[in-house]
């Protein structure tokens, strides 16, 4: 499961694809479709299930189209996860076909509601479709389990907590949208635009490779694009 070479501060939060070829129909394993469920039914990894919500997992408005601003409640997320036969305690593997992005955000609210045993998928759907790994347009069946949520706030910052750290030295608020969303050109329909007063930029996509797998680039070379960018370990890091 584990890249001992790799270099990476915490390797386990990785799998690589042969490692989850090899254990597809493990009891322990449980392996979740981050993608639309569109795209899921179109084809997916062989025993994987798939996400029936957003990815951002967010809590409901009145308006379906509206993913809200907070992640959802630990009912709803009980329900969720629950439904996907998760109970907690197995290893949950999460991929995509975005280079990541929908699967760690599922991964951050995983670990936010107390589930750990959570890894992503190294190049998700792209390096597996190309490594020509077993896929299915099956919907596997699952028992719907009871997991409890236990919150854990060190993985949420709130407002007020980032309101009195603006200006804080010891913290760095590392803004990791696009440049267009960084200078404020692209508002993404939002009445403010711009980033946080004394926020360093390095957008997220700077960490995977430029091809159609799309896995993450290697650890010494994360580390230069931090330091360039002004992001240090021995500072408390922000990400927004």
């Amino acid at each position: 499961m584990e890249n001992a070479s790799s270099g990476y501060a915490h390797p386990e939060l990785l799998v690589e694809s042969t490692w989850l070829a090899e254990h597809l129909d493990d009891t322990g394993v449980t392996v979740i479709d981050c993608d639309s469920v569109e795209r899921y039914r179109r084809a997916h990894i062989s025993s994987a299930v798939g996400l029936p919500v957003h990815h951002y997992l967010k809590a409901q408005t009145e308006d379906p189209r509206d993913y809200g601003s907070h992640v959802m409640g630990p009912d709803a997320f009980s329900e969720l996860i629950g439904g996907l036969g998760v109970n907690g305690n197995g290893v949950i593997v999460l991929y995509d076909d975005a280079g990541g992005l929908n699967a760690a955000r599922v991964w951050w609210v995983m670990n936010y509601y107390g589930l750990h045993s959570v890894k992503l998928l190294n190049g998700g759907w792209g390096k597996w479709i190309a490594e020509q790994k077993p896929i299915s347009v099956i919907e596997p069946q699952v028992s719907a389990t009871t997991y409890m949520p236990v919150t854990n706030p060190d993985y949420l910052c709130t407002l007020d907590y980032a309101l009195d750290h603006v200006g804080d030295e010891r913290v760095i608020f590392w803004d990791v949208r696009s440049q267009s969303e960084w200078t404020g050109e692209n508002t993404r329909g939002n009445q403010r635009s711009g980033h946080i007063p004394g926020a360093v930029h390095l957008e997220w996509l700077n960490f995977i490779t430029n091809d159609l797998q799309k896995t993450f680039k290697p650890a010494q070379e994360m580390r230069v694009l931090l330091s360039e960018a002004g992001v240090f370990p021995d500072r408390e890091v922000i990400t927004y």
